[in-house]
């Protein structure tokens, strides 16, 4: 008797933008060949040459997953996570501001039933929601409500003050996110500049008082302990005056970052034959562009980055077929939060801006910060699974999506400011 077996399709088990799929995937093959090239410094010192590659993959296939099981999940669901991980986040960024481990000169790892992880990378996603979710309920005719403002700086700024004292670079790019989000969500200009004006002010302020109090004095400021180390960073970073070897011996990292882009000869050494990677404390991590670079030469760089603007431009356009305000908020906000940690780990790869400690989303090796930018590529292609749905009922409706709702088209400019 012949048993009749369904077929599943992977256009059916992979649902969702396709571009979206090709980037993740895309993203995760380049993480296995370059963690694998650039952690050898780890195969060292465990004898077990293997062991970071599998690793790495172990997190990929468990990432992968994660994708597959948040994609499926209709995204309107997404709305109940503030209500819950909004207080847990910052419950865990009290214990580790006190408690944390410190790594680099930094309290930012929290070691739960033995897993070690990062509060603030969690708490960047649960931001971004909560503030997509504020946003689209305060939407007029004529943009967002003033109160907007108010209630968005409320939970990003108690969010960020917790998270700067130890890591002022994620704080940095988890404010610029949100401030782009309010530009997207059309919170009046006025009251956008009030806030630039006033954070500008304040940096200015904390700048001219670490430069008026001594060192021994500026670590009893409550919140500013770190503050010489920023500060020390940023004149490192502008100091030119040494010679090549007092610059090898006083800034390694940089240095060797620069001799790895310097030393590819624009077509690179292909993988596995970087020289840097010895010399890099961190080169599967923070510095893994340089390694990149100095492996696949300028061709393979740019693709990188290429990857990443695709990210963000498909998220634009998924976004611009949303009927409701929150879908596209929530996949602007998560697409412009990896893309722009991904710039900053770039530009300081390249040396154009000070060390800041942040990993290249989804190719840095790491375990919980790969399944939580897998939890963000599972949301948006989620968000992009019910635009597609709108986009065909409107098809068979024959009524575009944009006169479906009225403020989808000042949305559309605004996302096409970027």
């Amino acid at each position: 008797m012949n048993i009749p077996v369904k077929r599943i399709s992977s256009g059916k088990l992979f649902q969702g933008d396709r571009v979206i799929w090709a980037v993740f995937f895309l993203l995760s093959m380049i993480s296995i060949v370059e963690v694998f090239s650039a952690a050898s410094s780890l195969s060292y010192s465990t004898g077990n040459y293997m062991a970071p590659l599998f690793k790495q993959i172990s997190f990929l296939a468990v990432g992968t997953a994660v994708v597959w099981f948040f994609h499926a999940i209709p995204c309107r669901y997404f709305k109940i996570i503030p209500v819950v991980m909004l207080p847990t986040c910052i419950v865990l960024l009290i214990i580790t501001l006190f408690l944390g481990e410190r790594l680099n000169e930094g309290s930012r790892w929290l070691n739960i039933f033995g897993i070690s992880f990062q509060p603030s990378e969690l708490a960047k996603g649960v931001v971004v929601i909560t503030v997509a979710l504020m946003l689209a309920n305060l939407q007029h005719e004529n943009g967002a409500d003033r109160r907007a403002l108010k209630y968005v700086l409320t939970a990003t700024g108690i969010v960020c003050l917790l998270i700067f004292p130890e890591n002022l670079s994620t704080a940095a790019i988890l404010f610029a996110t949100v401030y782009i989000m309010m530009f997207i969500g059309r919170v009046p200009m006025v009251q956008l500049a009030k806030v630039a004006l006033f954070f500008v002010a304040m940096g200015l302020g904390v700048l001219l008082l670490v430069r008026a109090l001594p060192s021994t004095a500026l670590n009893e400021v409550p919140l500013l302990h770190r503050a010489e180390t920023w500060v020390n960073r940023v004149d490192d970073h502008g100091s030119k005056d040494l010679s090549p070897m007092e610059y090898l011996e006083e800034h390694p990292q940089e240095a060797h970052a620069n001799i790895a882009i310097a030393s590819s000869n624009i077509v690179g050494k292909l993988p596995g034959n970087s020289e840097q990677r010895d010399r890099l404390a961190h080169a599967y991590s923070d510095f893994i562009y340089a390694i990149i670079i100095e492996e696949m030469g300028i061709w393979g760089a740019f693709f990188v980055v290429f990857l990443y603007i695709v990210l963000l431009f498909r998220a634009g356009r998924i976004a611009s077929r949303c009927e409701r305000n929150f879908p596209a908020f929530l996949i602007m906000g998560l697409a412009l939060l990896m893309v722009l940690q991904a710039m900053v780990n770039m530009l300081v790869a390249v040396g154009l801006v000070p060390i800041t400690g942040q990993p290249l989303p989804l190719i840095s090796r790491g375990g919980t910060s790969t399944i939580i930018n897998c939890i963000y590529f599972g949301m948006m292609l989620s968000v992009s699974r019910y635009a597609r749905r709108n986009r065909d009922a409107a098809a068979k409706s024959e009524t575009p999506a944009a006169a479906a709702d009225p403020l989808a088209k000042e949305f559309q400019s605004n996302v096409g400011l970027i």
